[in-house]
């Protein structure tokens, strides 16, 4: 990790983990934060104004980036093909790990709960990325052996100047659309025979829920906060950040568990 001014300061601390590259070393430190963070051996400044000359995300050499639908899909009844899943899975736990700690050092004045909520998330998508990393491995491969996309890290870029769009933008947009797709991924290897797989992305979907929860909470927090009704205002956001356009099937249940409401579930049938 690189020296840092304040040793002890939770954004600070969480700005370090962004930019350090090495997948390995990024998750351990933040599992080392979560652990310090929990055993309140850090203080928290939510007034600083952060800035970093430092390149962020860090990010290894590979994966290679290319644009989606340059990403090349592989039959699911070879292992190459479980795997070139799995990688892409675990390529989007990466980028999770990266915005939940941009989150945390980039937006200064909210309360301390808010910075709490996101270092869990980092803590938990570390988790993920590990049992998706080890498994790769077990079928041969590691991460960094397939090319993969960053539109993920691509809207936490967008929304880097306004904390309101990021948090209707990014968890309760991006990341909600892992709530409709994995269940599906979950059955397709599950079907190839990857019992394992299925059983890592069980504990992906259960978390993901409460990660939704999360920017939900946060983002009608801020439009309470700003006196402004939520689902316009998200809906204007989506056209103002060129949003991608969300299509069913969509994962109702997960999706009110996660803190949508009725309208918002309606309004989101109607533009599918």
């Amino acid at each position: 990790m690189r020296p840092m001014a304040a040793p002890n300061e939770l954004r600070q601390l969480a700005l370090a983990c962004l930019a350090e590259p090495d997948p390995e070393l990024k998750s351990s430190a933040v599992n080392r934060l979560f652990l310090h963070w929990q055993q309140a051996g850090l203080t928290l400044n939510v007034a600083a104004k952060l800035h970093s000359d430092l390149a962020i995300p860090g990010r290894p050499a590979k994966p290679v980036l290319v644009p989606p639908l340059q990403v090349k899909r592989r039959a699911m009844n070879t292992v190459a093909g479980r795997a070139a899943l799995i990688h892409a899975l675990c390529h989007i736990e990466f980028n999770a790990i990266n915005l939940a700690l941009d989150a945390i050092w980039r937006f200064d004045g909210m309360p301390t709960a808010y910075y709490a909520d996101w270092l869990k998330v980092a803590s938990e998508e570390a988790g993920h990325f590990n049992l998706l990393k080890d498994h790769l491995q077990h079928l041969g491969f590691a991460y960094g052996d397939f090319d993969a996309h960053n539109s993920l890290w691509e809207m936490v870029d967008k929304t880097k100047h306004d904390v309101l769009a990021r948090m209707a933008l990014v968890p309760r947009t991006m990341e909600a659309r892992g709530l409709d797709a994995l269940p599906a991924l979950r059955a397709k290897l599950a079907q190839a025979g990857d019992e394992l797989a299925a059983a890592i992305l069980d504990i992906t979907l259960r978390d993901e829920v409460g990660h939704v929860a999360i920017g939900n909470r946060w983002f009608n927090f801020l439009c309470q906060q700003q006196g402004v009704a939520p689902l316009p205002t998200f809906e204007a956001l989506c056209v103002t950040y060129l949003a991608p356009k969300l299509r069913g099937p969509f994962n109702l249940a997960a999706r009110r568990e996660a803190g949508f409401t009725e309208a918002e579930l309606s309004a989101l049938g109607a533009v599918a």
